[in-house]
């Protein structure tokens, strides 16, 4: 039975993951390395639970209540000495997850379940590294974790079936509606996902649509709340990037290729809205999307 947890980032998504978890009634070890990302973490749990007691999904003493559940660490072996699962929400790429599962694995307890919330490393590759394969998963929330329903719960090779369903139980007891996925490059989300943003991009690239005109298609037409072009600029185009490049070596398939004008802007530092400019510029001080300088129509 799971009653503690340790977080392991406190960005967009280890926040996130920290406030569901807390908010749930679970004791969270919220760990990073600068203090400062940790309190800024707090202060972001702290509002998004504000936009909750105006909406009335929450009541000021519940707020109290979950906010007492998160303890910080900046050393992460205090934080995840005695939890009984350790949830990994560090940046994209797979050399820091690695070292980070080498020091998840030598001080978290013989018991713990060690997940990871990758959206497209291998759960397999990163078991390895463990000296516990079988109590490695994956847990890939979706942003923003407070609002989005969906857990997809990734088995790796060696992943045991008690593991499994553990996971599964508890993605449900967040109030979440898990899915499970084999371990595969992108599992089901981003393997679709990523190919259809590419393909966008593509089109933009090509000139056959602007920004505005092939997230309004895709909008309009098909019912995404975002188009795609606007969701690359939330996720991060550096973000895509890697995981494209994650699906582009696990399959050998051209198909897969991320469009050479999504590698010049990230290259570029136009990564969407972290950066204040992707597709859309972001840094004229309103909530309108403005199509970035350089894709206006000619």
């Amino acid at each position: 039975m799971i009653k503690s947890v340790a977080v392991i980032g406190g960005g967009t998504m280890g926040n996130g993951i920290a406030h569901v978890f807390a908010q749930k009634g679970y004791s969270v070890n919220l760990i990073d390395v600068r203090q400062e990302a940790l309190d800024k973490a707090l202060a972001t749990i702290g509002k998004n639970m504000d936009r909750q007691i105006a909406k009335g999904g929450l009541t000021e003493e519940e707020k109290a209540s979950a906010l007492g559940n998160i303890t910080t660490y900046t050393e992460l072996s205090k934080g995840v000495s005695a939890v009984d699962l350790v949830v990994e929400a560090a940046t994209e790429n797979v050399d820091i997850k690695l070292s980070i599962f080498r020091e998840m694995d030598a001080h978290a307890p013989a018991h713990a379940i060690l997940a990871t919330n990758t959206s497209s490393i291998s759960i397999t590759k990163i078991a390895a590294v463990t000296q516990r394969p079988t109590q490695v998963v994956g847990m890939h929330f979706m942003n923003p974790v407070p609002v989005m329903k969906l857990v997809e719960v990734i088995e790796g090779f060696k992943t045991d079936e008690s593991v499994t369903k553990l996971i599964l139980e508890l993605s449900k007891s967040l109030g979440k509606v898990p899915a499970l996925t084999k371990d595969y490059p992108g599992f089901i989300a981003n393997r679709i996902l990523m190919p259809m943003i590419n393909e966008a991009i593509i089109s933009l690239h090509e000139g056959v649509a602007g920004v505005e005109e092939i997230d309004t298609i895709m909008k309009l037409g098909m019912a995404h709340p975002m188009g795609p072009l606007q969701l690359a600029d939330f996720i991060g185009l550096d973000v895509c990037l890697a995981i494209l490049n994650v699906l582009h070596d696990g399959f050998g398939n051209p198909k897969y290729a991320p469009c050479p004008l999504l590698v010049n802007m990230v290259t570029s530092g136009d990564l969407g809205v972290k950066s204040g400019r992707g597709f859309y510029d972001y840094g004229h001080g309103t909530k309108d999307l403005i199509v970035a300088p350089g894709f206006a129509k000619k």
